[in-house]
């Protein structure tokens, strides 16, 4: 009896820690929908300040941004089927869609590093307008994040390697991943939708 009552003590105390853990996680969300929405609304005020240089109807492209939006919105969905496979405590389909998911945002930010070094070997650097500089700002900033979000994958993926079985902490990490991939692509849409097709119509 003293036993059982000294595990369901140490079972409370454990969840106390972690419920911290995740609702300290929401609050960073919330301070970074903070600094993207001041990141929107700078390129709201600057959009059309172009001080003689192209604008996004010039530089755009959308194939190359369909291709990027693609990559990052299919990454979501295999993120959701490895949480499914977490669920079910399968280790090794959690880290196969874990991998699948990190090539994709990979490539996202291949393609855009690529999309930013061409527009500024034809001149358009973020120095060229205010326009362009806040466009290299706010979409540098989501590029940055991703790049986060892929060293955090790869860490994961890492320290699955290591344990037999899925525990409550494990999968509270893959949980706050999964909100800040899937935040990520909300934000990404915000971006194709505001920054890019707004500036190519």
């Amino acid at each position: 009896m003293a036993q059982d009552t000294t595990l369901n003590d140490a079972h409370a105390e454990h969840e106390h820690h972690e419920l911290p853990t995740v609702f300290g996680f929401w609050v960073y969300l919330m301070t970074d929908c903070i600094i993207f929405g001041s990141l929107f609304a700078v390129f709201a005020v600057l959009h059309d300040q172009f001080n003689g240089g192209p604008t996004g109807k010039e530089l755009f492209e959308i194939s190359g941004l369909a291709l990027e939006t693609a990559l990052l919105l299919i990454s979501s969905i295999t993120y959701g089927f490895g949480m499914i496979a977490a669920h079910k405590g399968q280790i090794k389909s959690v880290q196969m869609w874990l991998g699948l998911t990190f090539l994709l945002g990979l490539g996202f930010v291949f393609l855009e590093v690529r999309e930013f070094a061409g527009m500024i070997a034809e001149g358009a650097g973020p120095d060229r307008s205010a326009f362009l500089s806040a466009f290299f700002t706010l979409v540098s900033t989501h590029g940055l994040h991703v790049s986060c979000g892929l060293v955090w994958i790869i860490t994961l993926i890492v320290q699955l390697s290591g344990v037999s079985a899925i525990s409550e902490r494990m999968m509270n990490k893959l949980t706050m991943l999964s909100l800040f991939w899937h935040f990520l692509d909300i934000v990404w849409i915000c971006v194709f939708t505001y920054v890019y097709l707004a500036s190519m119509i």
